[in-house]
C-alpha cells in the first residue's frame, strides 16, 4: 500500500488481487496485460496510455477501499471528482507503476515479463 498524490488528493492504492478483479470487471481487459504494455515504452513516456496509468491506480485505490463501509464510485465518476492530473509529475506515474510491480511482480522486480511478439 502507498499513497499518492493525484492532482488535488491524495489517494490510497493497494496492488492486490481485488485489483486485477475490479479492473477486469470495469474495463473488460487485463491489468497485467497494462502492467506489460509499460514495459514496451519505459523509454519514451509519449507513448504511455495515460488513460490506463488512471484506470490502473482506480483498481488499486478500490482494492484498498475493499472492507471498509464506505462504497466506491464507478471509475468515470471518481475520475470527475479530480480538478486536474498533472502527467508530468514523474513521482505519479512510477508510484502507480511501482505498487504494481510490488503487488504483482513482487519475487521479479524490475523483471516484468516480456510482451509476446
Amino acid at each position: 500500500m502507498r499513497e499518492i498524490k493525484l492532482g488535488n488528493k491524495e489517494v490510497r492504492i493497494r496492488a492486490t488481487p481485488l485489483a486485477l478483479l475490479f479492473y477486469k470487471q470495469e474495463f473488460k481487459s487485463d491489468l497485467i496485460g497494462a502492467i506489460v504494455a509499460f514495459q514496451k515504452v519505459e523509454d519514451d513516456i509519449s507513448k504511455i496510455d495515460l488513460l490506463s496509468v488512471l484506470q490502473m491506480t482506480w483498481a488499486m485505490a478500490k482494492a484498498d477501499n475493499f472492507g471498509t463501509k464506505q462504497s466506491f464510485p464507478p471509475f468515470e465518476t471518481w475520475l470527475s471528482g479530480f480538478e486536474n492530473v498533472d502527467f508530468t509529475d514523474q513521482n505519479f506515474l512510477v508510484a502507480v507503476v511501482e505498487e504494481a510491480t510490488d503487488g504483482f511482480f513482487h519475487g521479479a522486480r524490475g523483471k516484468l515479463p516480456k510482451p509476446a511478439k
